[in-house]
């Protein structure tokens, strides 16, 4: 916090830091005994009719009153990662994109609109990394209009707790009534120690998923777009470990996509009563070792915050946060009005 020549904390910062990183603290209202301050860290998103508005790294958005406050400064961008490949968040989100594509796109303006038929948010959102070309409100109601001509609802995904991400837009997004529905988290890690983590014996590589693969998938019911979409992306492989003879499904099946530096790990799940015998990590280490021969040397996998044994797995390969990400929904115009 800044502290005065005098030793007294300052706030030293105004509405005109909208959009910058900021630290402050705040008294907190009926507050219990030896609790008298909190202090909150994140980009400043809004400064209006004595309120404050400060989007923490994980999206999580903090109403701050100004008569509350006790100090405040600026801080500077967060610092450079010390453990893992660097990468800005757009080039993530752009890896991961392509390692996820729509059967449909369209632009509009520096946004993407994509579609497959409902098969998962991130193939049916709006990925908005630049200027659409028009106001907001316009491209929001582009969106909408988009998205009702498919019979789907319209998402829009956004980022935060990176540099170069979306505080802003979350905001200007909730002020407006869309909704967050999904929020969670890609990691980045080096690629050979994940290699080097188990033998690939008994792992099987594919460039389609076949029928014993999509058996042992958690999403029932694929469809044929859903097909086009795993099967979609700049190098795919699967994995399959396959189950004993009577098994309906393999043991442990795994999905890479190989993208230059980039291998990006998703669909790793395991037969519950087999889980803990390393089967999954067998997986990861057969696709990275394949993701080094063609020339990767980063990776990265996407994590719902919820799942802590899954991010106590990957902290333990050498994976950490880089960015949180969302999903929003259109709202409910019986809801707003409109």
């Amino acid at each position: 916090m800044e502290i005065s020549a005098a030793g007294r904390l300052e706030v030293r910062i105004t509405a005109a830091d909208v959009g910058k990183r900021v630290s402050v603290r705040s008294m907190i209202e009926h507050a219990a005994p030896g609790e008298k301050f909190t202090d909150t860290v994140g980009i400043l998103t809004s400064w209006d009719k004595g309120v404050l508005r400060i989007t923490r790294k994980s999206g999580e958005s903090v109403r701050i009153a100004e008569s509350a406050l006790v100090a405040g400064r600026l801080v500077p961008a967060a610092p450079a990662r010390r453990r893992g490949p660097a990468a800005s968040y757009d080039e993530l989100a752009r890896v991961a994109a392509r390692a996820w594509p729509p059967v449909e796109s369209e632009r509009l303006g520096d946004w993407e609109l994509r579609a497959a038929s409902g098969f998962t948010r991130r193939a049916n959102s709006v990925l908005p990394l630049g200027d659409p070309g028009v106001s907001l409100d316009e491209a929001l109601d582009a969106v909408r209009r988009w998205y009702g001509e498919r019979g789907l609802p319209a998402y829009v995904q956004t980022a935060t707790g990176a540099e170069g991400a979306q505080e802003l837009l979350c905001a200007e997004l909730e002020k407006r009534g869309w909704v967050r529905e999904v929020t969670a988290e890609l990691w980045v890690g080096p690629l050979a120690p994940v290699a080097d983590l188990a033998e690939p014996s008994g792992v099987v590589l594919s460039r389609e998923a076949d029928e014993a693969w999509l058996a042992r998938y958690q999403r029932k019911g694929v469809s044929e777009v859903a097909l086009r979409v795993l099967g979609a992306g700049p190098s795919v492989w699967f994995a399959t470990v396959p189950g004993s003879a009577e098994a309906v499904a393999p043991a442990a099946i795994g999905r890479c996509v190989v993208d230059g530096r980039w291998a990006g790990f998703a669909a790793v799940e395991v037969d519950p009563e087999l889980r803990r015998q390393g089967l999954g990590t067998a997986v990861m280490a057969a696709l990275a070792r394949r993701a080094l021969d063609e020339g990767a040397s980063a990776a990265w996998l996407q994590v719902e915050a919820e799942n802590e044994g899954a991010r106590a797995l990957y902290a333990g390969m050498g994976f950490a946060a880089h960015h949180a990400y969302h999903h929003y929904r259109e709202p409910d115009d019986r809801a707003f009005g409109r």
